[in-house]
């Protein structure tokens, strides 16, 4: 009967242990996805509070803190004007990051609720 509590407790250290590590974004990433996610999907506080950290939570088990850096970057940086967001707007191997990104937004979205720009 002592080995069920201590089997229940071990599977629940493990369990807790694949979430943590799906989950490895640094906090301040998360609180800039949520703060931007709120600000480009306004509605009610709390609302958005929970559905943006449901979108942050799902990316995170999608794709690792490094490749959401690099995808982020990038899809900021074709927001610069002229010649310097050229750069990246214009070259072909940033793309399916790009893509992959917006695809990834969409999906996390959806799935959390959050209505489409």
């Amino acid at each position: 009967m002592k080995t069920l509590p201590r089997f229940l407790a071990a599977a629940a250290s493990l369990a807790l242990a694949g979430v943590a590590a799906a989950n490895d974004f640094p906090t301040v990433d998360r609180v800039l996805y949520v703060q931007e996610c709120m600000k480009t999907h306004p509605g009610p506080y709390y609302e958005m509070v929970n559905k943006c950290s449901c979108a942050l939570d799902a990316l995170a088990r999608e794709v690792k803190h490094e490749d959401y850096v690099n995808m982020i970057t990038i899809v900021n940086a074709i927001s610069i004007g002229g010649e310097r967001g050229s750069e990246l707007r214009d070259n072909e191997t940033v793309k399916p990051q790009i893509k992959r990104y917006r695809d990834l937004q969409a999906k996390v979205q959806q799935g959390c609720f959050i209505a489409p720009k």
